[in-house]
C-alpha cells in the first residue's frame, strides 16, 4: 500500500505529538514536562494549519504555547517544587489507561465515516470571521467571563507576591 506524502506527514506529526505528550508525563523535572508541552502546542498549530485554518493554528501559538505557557513556567519558578519519586503503581495504572484510550480511539476510527469533501466542510473553518462570529456572537457571555476570571487571577497572584515580601 502506497502511502502519499500528506499521509506520510500526518503520522509523522502525530508521532511526535504523542512522544511529546508522553514526555510531558513522564518527565520528572517540571521545567523540562512545561518545554514538552510547549513542543506538543506547537505540533497541534501545525495540524490546524494543515487543516486549512491558520487563524486558530497561530492563536495556538500565540495564546497557549506563548502566554500560557509563560505563566506556567512563571508559577513553577515561584514555587520551586522539589523532584518527587514516581510510584512504579501508578506508571504501571497510567500506562494502562493510555492503552485503553488507544484503543478506544482505534475502534472510533475505524468506526468514523469519511465525508464526500472534507475540504469543503472546512473552509470557513479557521478563518478569522468565522472565529469572531462565533466568539462575539454565540459565545460572548462565556468568553467575558473568562476575561473576568482570568483578571481575578492577576490580582490575585500580585496580592499574593506583594504578602509575600512583606513578612
Amino acid at each position: 500500500m502506497a502511502m502519499d506524502a500528506a499521509t506520510l506527514i500526518f503520522f509523522t506529526l502525530a508521532s511526535l505529538l504523542v512522544v511529546a505528550s508522553l514526555l510531558v508525563v513522564l518527565l520528572r523535572n517540571v521545567v523540562h514536562c512545561a518545554m514538552a508541552l510547549v513542543a506538543a502546542l506547537l505540533i497541534i498549530s501545525i495540524f490546524f494549519v494543515t487543516l486549512q485554518a491558520p487563524m486558530v493554528g497561530v492563536l495556538q501559538v500565540l495564546v497557549y504555547a506563548g502566554a500560557i505557557m509563560v505563566l506556567f513556567l512563571f508559577v513553577i519558578m515561584f514555587l520551586n517544587p522539589a523532584p518527587q519519586q514516581q510510584s512504579g503503581a501508578w506508571l504501571g495504572f497510567s500506562g494502562l489507561l493510555a492503552l485503553l484510550l488507544g484503543g478506544v480511539l482505534a475502534a472510533m476510527l475505524t468506526k468514523m465515516e469519511t465525508a464526500a469533501d472534507p475540504v469543503a466542510s472546512t473552509v470557513l473553518f479557521g478563518s478569522p470571521e468565522m472565529l469572531a462570529k462565533s466568539l462575539f456572537g454565540e459565545f460572548v457571555l462565556p468568553f467575558e467571563i473568562a476575561s473576568i476570571l482570568l483578571l481575578v487571577a492577576i490580582v490575585g497572584a500580585v496580592v499574593l507576591a506583594k504578602r509575600e515580601r512583606r513578612s
